[in-house]
């Protein structure tokens, strides 16, 4: 019979006045626990005996001394550390060779610091700010013109139109008339106040109306029929002294033959052709 601190559990022999390691309640001399039990280091592949420290990360092990950067070779214990496909590197390392570059200042973007992403680009956090108020924008809506990035309210202050008519920003769309912008639903007849965004107008004294309302005040009216007469679509139109009438309807009062282009003699209100008025 023997104790278990007495003789090593595998070998049998005594332990008395020599090291020995405890696993499980077992006691085992140092070769025995050696062979048995110790970790291979990961970089030298000998085994890390029990009078070794064993430095142990995702599984693997490593001698105290072994335990180093793959590119400097610097010590990595009681530091922080990046692992890169099973390879470990001191931070400064892993930051030349794998850390983003920073898109404002150019500079690494450190492990363990917090990275802003936007548009396939990276930025340190206290760099992703308003380029106008220097504020952080973090997740914070955001509107980008010409490289630069702008909170919301500060874009609007610098850069978005104002409505001529409602004077409030114009965040979308829009309206340019007499070089003004103008919301679409802002942009309405002065007179029956119908959007004309999607329709024609007229402009008179530098205000738009609706074609109907233009012809209602504006407009003049032919002297035969007493419809209005409009430019729209190029239409031409016959004018006498103050009487105007639509090519079509300046016509001989008597014959209704067409004047365009003829002789034609006044009659009151009328015209009449050469032989209808020499009658």
């Amino acid at each position: 019979m023997t104790s278990s601190h007495t003789d090593c559990h595998f070998c049998l022999q005594s332990l008395r006045g020599r090291k020995y390691a405890l696993r499980e309640e077992n006691a085992y001399c140092v070769p025995c626990y050696d062979s048995l039990y110790a970790n291979p280091c990961q970089e030298c592949k000998q085994p890390i005996e029990c009078n070794s420290k064993d430095l142990a990360y995702k599984g693997r092990h490593w001698h105290e001394g072994c335990f180093r950067c793959a590119k400097c070779n610097r010590s990595l214990v009681e530091k922080p550390f990046a692992a890169k496909d099973e390879v470990l590197l001191c931070t400064e390392c892993y930051s030349d060779e794998y850390s983003s570059k920073c898109f404002h200042c150019q500079k690494t973007i450190m492990p363990g610091s917090r990275k802003m992403e936007f548009k396939g680009s990276s930025w340190h956090e206290s760099c992703f700010v308003c380029q106008y108020c220097r504020q952080p924008l973090g997740t914070k809506p955001l509107i980008t013109k010409d490289n630069e990035n702008y909170c919301v309210p500060c874009f609007e202050k610098q850069f978005a139109h104002h409505c001529y008519a409602c004077k409030k920003v114009i965040t979308s769309g829009g309206v340019t008339y007499h070089d003004q912008p103008w919301h679409k639903e802002c942009f309405v007849c002065a007179a029956c106040k119908t959007q004309l965004s999607r329709q024609t107008f007229i402009s008179k004294d530098e205000h738009p109306y609706c074609v109907d309302c233009f012809n209602k005040f504006y407009a003049e009216k032919c002297a035969a029929c007493e419809k209005p007469i409009t430019a729209l679509g190029g239409a031409k139109y016959i004018s006498f002294e103050e009487h105007q009438w639509h090519r079509e309807c300046f016509n001989c009062a008597k014959c209704l033959v067409s004047l365009v282009g003829q002789e034609f003699l006044t009659r009151q209100d009328d015209v009449l052709c050469h032989k209808c008025g020499s009658a």
